[in-house]
């Protein structure tokens, strides 16, 4: 764990105590490592609370290993699962969450304890989401719950007050270029600076597009947003066109993450008018971004339209 002292502290202080909340709310934008940290802190739980720097103790034990391959008859992780064609479902639906009562029926098999998390809570629907509340509010013997979520105010109210919040914080930049530095070391230095760049905190975001070419990816952004309008047009055709096709999905995977981040940052920067059309042109390059892979939209009709909002940074009147 790299940067979340603090959670690590408050969570492991709970247990030396032994006064641990039955529910832990991780809160935070994504990409921090709040499921790293759940599966870290039910790893130590599970192997016995070992002693250890962080988690340390967990690693290398029968637990760790279990967890690792699905097996472990006392820890489960709800998602969303996929249909009958492969394709991942919109929510975490409530016959997932039943599938956890026959676990919460029984005593721990092997641990002391019996560990769920939630990857992540923001993805239930209304009735998923109200049969796990009947587990948070009469919460089963020796159980502890992990609810991720990157957007804590969409949750219905009754869960939050279930729950202590666990908030993560952004990690630094040389944080993140540490994290990178091990995670990816055949990363070029102009590549990691990039990824260091995009992450703005959240390395999650960084290693999503580690191998995506991002540092080409990112300038060709930035002379864009410094384009004079009359070369705006061709240059955003111009990127459109060769983030199209499938041989380039992942740099355009990596575009529909950037070209709203680049935005928002922009918008720091800004004030008055400008700074009103930016945020305008960010709610909707997000919304764009968001649901371009969902709803199948064509690769070069949304990369052109977040590309003439990237272009149109160069007004600052």
């Amino acid at each position: 764990m790299i940067g979340h002292g603090a959670p690590v502290a408050a969570f492991k202080s709970a247990f030396a105590g032994d006064r641990p909340h039955h529910a832990w709310l991780l809160t935070g934008p994504q990409g921090l490592g709040k499921a790293l940290f759940a599966q870290a802190a039910a790893t130590w739980l599970l192997a016995g609370k070992p002693h250890g720097a962080a988690f340390a103790g967990g690693d290398g034990t029968p637990a760790a290993a279990m967890i690792a391959a699905g097996s472990h008859p006392d820890f489960r992780r709800l998602v969303r699962t996929e249909d009958d064609k492969g394709k991942q479902r919109a929510a975490i639906r409530i016959d997932e969450v039943r599938a956890l009562q026959p676990l919460f029926r029984q005593t721990p098999s092997i641990a002391d304890w019996r560990v769920v998390i939630v990857d992540s809570a923001d993805e239930m629907n209304v009735q998923s989401a109200n049969a796990l509340l009947k587990n948070l509010e009469e919460p089963p013997q020796q159980t502890l719950f992990f609810l991720i979520s990157h957007t804590p105010g969409r949750l219905l109210p009754t869960i939050r007050s279930r729950c202590r919040a666990l908030r993560f914080a952004r990690l630094t930049d040389a944080e993140v270029d540490t994290l990178l530095a091990d995670a990816a070391p055949s990363l070029d230095d102009e590549d990691r600076a990039a990824l260091v760049r995009m992450a703005d905190g959240a390395p999650g975001r960084a290693l999503r597009f580690a191998e995506s070419g991002v540092a080409a990816l990112a300038e060709q952004l930035s002379e864009l947003a410094d384009s004079p309008p009359e070369a705006a047009a061709g240059r955003a055709l111009a990127l459109a066109r060769s983030l199209a096709g499938k041989g380039n999905s992942a740099r355009y995977d990596a575009f529909l993450d950037l070209a709203p981040a680049m935005l928002a940052q922009a918008a720091r920067t800004r004030n008055g008018p400008a700074l009103a059309r930016t945020l305008s042109d960010w709610e909707a390059a997000t919304a764009l971004a968001g649901s371009a892979i969902g709803l199948s939209l064509d690769p070069q009709s949304v990369a052109f339209d977040l590309a003439r909002k990237i272009a149109g940074l160069a007004r600052v009147d």
